[in-house]
């Protein structure tokens, strides 16, 4: 289970821009990227995180991960608080992020086994997870190939790989089919069911309304830092005024055809 308590972060500001174009989020020499966010997500959930760009979703998403602390407020992990217990926090999750990068030279097989060694699994136990992912992700047949090699489908099942390695409990998604054809998207679409299927907590990123009414159990949508809407698919068209996913999220940030307060 994951729960956000008042959560909190800001960084130094450095804009430049004037004054009449002043971001809300900037206050003096500081820049408040999320602003008292609360929600909980249910172990063996989806969350689907939605927003518009520069909403605030990828610093929630590195906070959650631990590679920012919170200014403050909490979150915890299965009661574990990320600030207090960072490596905990980490073993327990698995985080696919946008910008996420392959090492070029090395191939899927060299580099899942690496970040295995990393998250600590014997020899043995990293043997066994790397066959079953690798069978899972149908990743055997490029296993040996350079990753700089490798089309942006075969790219994301290494990524995948290399964010299932240690068997999180957790499992953050950011984007995680941008960019990919029908058929590999799919095939991500189809995996994340199955993990929600074992029992993983998952967050789930995207611009994509079809992935949010396909797979998420709750929404959270974020907008300049703070949260706008948190509920179901139909608390969500309820609220935001539209059956149309779209066209209730235009209206809940305040972008649609009417202003929803």
């Amino acid at each position: 289970m994951i729960e956000v308590q008042s959560l909190n972060k800001s960084f130094v500001n450095r804009s430049k821009t004037k004054s009449k174009d002043k971001d809300t989020r900037e206050e003096g020499k500081w820049f408040h990227a999320l602003r008292d966010v609360s929600f909980s997500v249910p172990t063996g959930s989806i969350l689907g995180l939605l927003g518009p760009n520069g909403a605030g979703k990828t610093t929630f998403m590195r906070v959650l991960s631990t590679a920012l602390k919170p200014t403050s407020g909490t979150i915890q992990v299965d009661g574990v608080d990320i600030a207090k217990d960072p490596l905990s926090v980490r073993r327990r999750i698995g985080f696919l992020s946008g910008n996420t990068g392959l090492y070029g030279r090395l191939t899927p097989r060299e580099m899942i086994r690496y970040y295995g060694t990393l998250h600590g699994l014997d020899k043995a136990q990293l043997n066994q997870t790397m066959t079953l992912l690798f069978d899972r992700l149908e990743i055997n047949a490029f296993a040996d190939k350079r990753n700089d090699h490798l089309s942006a489908g075969m790219k994301q099942k290494v990524n995948i790989a290399r964010t299932l390695i240690h068997n999180p409990e957790v499992i953050i998604f950011d984007e995680p089919t941008t960019g990919l054809d029908v058929k590999a998207a799919e095939q991500i679409l189809r995996l994340v069911e199955e993990l929600k299927t074992e029992g993983r907590t998952i967050l789930f990123s995207t611009h994509h309304m079809h992935e949010v009414e396909r797979l998420t159990d709750q929404i959270v949508l974020l907008n300049m830092g703070t949260v706008h809407f948190n509920g179901n698919l139909a608390q969500m068209r309820e609220k935001g005024g539209d059956v149309l996913l779209d066209k209730a999220f235009l209206n809940l940030i305040g972008e649609g055809e009417r202003h929803v307060a």
